[in-house]
């Protein structure tokens, strides 16, 4: 018997879809004009070639790098309409088996980037105020009391995450579309001023300034945080469709390159001077308008803040189901599909933005930083990229080498250009590391536990098993005892079950059940089957979960059960007439294997250090029983070693008298 449920389908394109659209994914990269060019300019003279040449680099980079590569290219790999370098991950790893690596790389940077988005998103808007007249010697950029209202406005940002962002996810799109109205027309009140700014389209000043500008090429790191959003285009694939993303990024493309060339034109008002502290986003405001202007900026930051946010979310928890990461407590605030809360990475995020704010005190010093995660992320996709294109899509070699190199030469330059940035980049950068080092030692030590698991052929127990179920000498253990097994093959069981139930202390049920957990590549996809092995003594149930959904084992059997039980296909329903009600009553016991490491264990030096942080990672992460939804009332867990290799020539001799 097979139970499937209906798949995932994408968001179709429609008005509706392309406002959400526009507060779902675009937040980031709708946010950098915020920040740079005045990190290009910094405190270099304004001059033509630099103006030019910086607007030219900003509009080819989010040409080739987030409209050609993401939104025409990437955002075709998707799974069952899900995206993200996780998905693209699932899509890919029968074919490379060492492709968990720039997976987990480009997951840890990016979970690295999650840290730094918010800082910089709403330092960058608050610091605007201090070019409001009355507020310039109140709001400095760096002072304490502009560093207390951006740590006051993240940290509320992540108390409401328990909440969920269903109501006021409502809001985004409205607030996202007027944003990007604004700088539209912000930019374009300046071009007409200076329509001259318009030839800097022309590749050749993007090269003059990169060849012949003194340290033109190190200018690269700056251009960068144009496209650093481009990323959370393809996570978020799944909340929006690639319809509604392609169009809807064409009015932003225009918005973005409308704005970096009005601000191009405000700088060519001041050719020979400096900055002198000023943004140029503020600074070709009306005056009048500041204040409006600085209250609509500091939304789309928090809007900018809370993408990233709910896309750690949605990495951490995928990680966890490609055991990737240890089990943490994952929470469902709101009943939409995908609207996921883990309170420890809340914790953990928001701890690292109050970290970076008071680290870096400015948005000046954080732009330095920005960046160098998020490049590498985007090495990572490439690299899925190419092996996607070739094994999945099966494109022909010369074609893909081609786009490949095209994309590796951009994301070379701009890595090398933000090298620079390490020593200031290294506090995000400790974060990243102490991620892969997580989800490199959790993959590794689970598959050098995988070598301990000792099956056994099932049908040389099923005979002891129905005998045990019917021997009235042995106290009843349960009606329905349930062992979670790791045997992909029906025909095979994990010895140490076996064990469990007929050797160190039998345990007569009436029927015994086995579960498998298999997780699936299809992102939300939710099926079941039954094996009847023993008639009404002995059963199987294989559960088919996708990557992005809680096994929640407890509700998920009791929904098979009921259906069995309503449809009298097994022995299991209830004799008792008063139980025989609308809800389904049960006498269910689950069996828990929790493993400690043996001493007796006798490994290599380099995997003896995997499994001693594997164990001791563990003791932080979620139990399976809670992992797997189930209740302390109907639960045992049972403990049992875990023995790898253990040292059999013991030098023991027996002494005579």
């Amino acid at each position: 018997m097979a139970h499937t449920s209906g798949g995932r389908q994408a968001q179709k394109l429609s008005v509706a879809g392309l406002i959400v659209t526009l507060g779902i994914i675009y937040g980031d990269i709708g946010t950098s004009p915020l920040y740079v060019f005045k990190s290009i300019i910094n405190d270099k003279v304004i001059t033509e070639q630099l103006v030019y040449g910086a607007i030219s680099c900003v509009f080819w980079t989010l040409t080739l790098q987030t409209t050609f590569k993401y939104v025409f290219l990437t955002l075709r790999a998707d799974n069952k309409g899900e995206g993200g370098i996780f998905s693209l991950f699932a899509l890919i790893k029968r074919y490379v088996k060492w492709i968990y690596i720039p997976a987990i790389i480009g997951a840890a940077m990016l979970l690295a980037d999650g840290m730094i988005t918010p800082p910089i998103s709403v330092s960058s808007a608050i610091e605007g105020l201090g070019g409001v007249k009355g507020l310039e010697n109140i709001i400095v950029p760096g002072n304490n009391l502009t560093i207390g209202i951006v740590i006051a406005i993240i940290s509320l940002l992540f108390f409401f995450q328990r909440f969920g962002t269903k109501i006021v996810g409502f809001a985004f799109g409205p607030i996202m579309l007027v944003w990007f109205s604004m700088i539209f027309l912000l930019g374009l009140s300046q071009v007409v001023e200076h329509a001259a700014i318009l030839k800097c389209i022309n590749p050749y000043y993007a090269i003059d300034l990169l060849v012949n500008y003194p340290s033109g090429f190190w200018l690269l790191g700056g251009v960068f945080l144009c496209t650093t959003g481009a990323e959370a285009l393809y996570s978020d694939l799944g909340h929006c469709g690639r319809k509604n993303i392609q169009v809807s990024w064409m009015f932003v493309k225009a918005a973005l390159v409308m704005n970096y060339m009005g601000q191009g034109a405000w700088l060519m008002q001041h050719i020979g001077s400096t900055l002198n502290g000023q943004n140029p986003f503020y600074a070709m405001m009306p005056h009048w308008f500041l204040i409006i202007g600085i209250s609509i900026a500091t939304f789309a930051a928090i809007i900018a803040s809370q993408a990233l946010i709910s896309g750690s979310f949605t990495l951490i928890n995928e990680a966890i189901s490609l055991n990737f990461w240890p089990r943490v407590t994952v929470k469902f605030p709101t009943e939409q599909k995908g609207q996921i809360y883990i309170p420890s990475l809340n914790f953990l995020l928001w701890a690292g933005c109050v970290t970076m704010c008071l680290f870096f005190r400015k948005s000046e010093h954080m732009e330095a930083a920005y960046g160098f995660s998020i490049v590498i992320t985007m090495i990572m996709t490439t690299i899925l990229m190419n092996f996607y294109l070739l094994n999945v899509r099966r494109w022909s070699r010369p074609l893909v080498a081609f786009i490949i190199t095209i994309f590796s030469i951009v994301e070379v330059s701009f890595f090398i250009a933000n090298v620079v940035k390490f020593k200031e980049a290294y506090i995000t950068f400790i974060f990243s590391l102490s991620m892969i080092l997580v989800m490199v030692v959790w993959h590794r030590a689970r598959k050098i536990a995988n070598r301990y698991l000792d099956f056994v052929k099932l049908k040389d127990y099923l005979v002891p098993l129905s005998e045990l179920s019917v021997d009235k000498e042995i106290p009843k253990y349960a009606t329905h005892l349930v062992y979670l097994t790791k045997a992909n093959n029906y025909r095979e069981m994990e010895h140490r079950i076996i064990d469990s139930i007929l050797s160190r202390k039998p345990k007569r049920a009436d029927i015994y059940w086995f579960i498998h957990i298999d997780r699936t590549d299809s992102p939300y996809g939710m099926e079941y089957s039954i094996r009847e092995l023993v008639d009404d003594k002995v059963m199987r149930v294989d559960f088919k979960i996708g990557f992005r959904i809680q096994p929640r084992v407890n509700v998920l059997f009791r929904k098979v059960m009921q259906e069995l039980n309503e449809s009298h296909e097994l022995g299991i329903y209830s004799k008792y007439e008063s139980l025989k009600s609308k809800d389904f009553h049960a006498d269910i016991t689950y069996v828990i294997m929790e493993s400690f490491f043996s001493i007796e264990n006798e490994l290599s030096v380099k995997e003896d250090f995997i499994m001693d942080l594997y164990f001791n990672i563990k003791q932080l992460a979620q139990s399976d029983q809670k992992a797997f939804g189930l209740d302390n009332a109907t639960t045992i867990i049972e403990h049992v070693p875990l023995i790898i290799k253990a040292n059999e020539n013991i030098p023991l001799k027996r002494v005579y008298d």
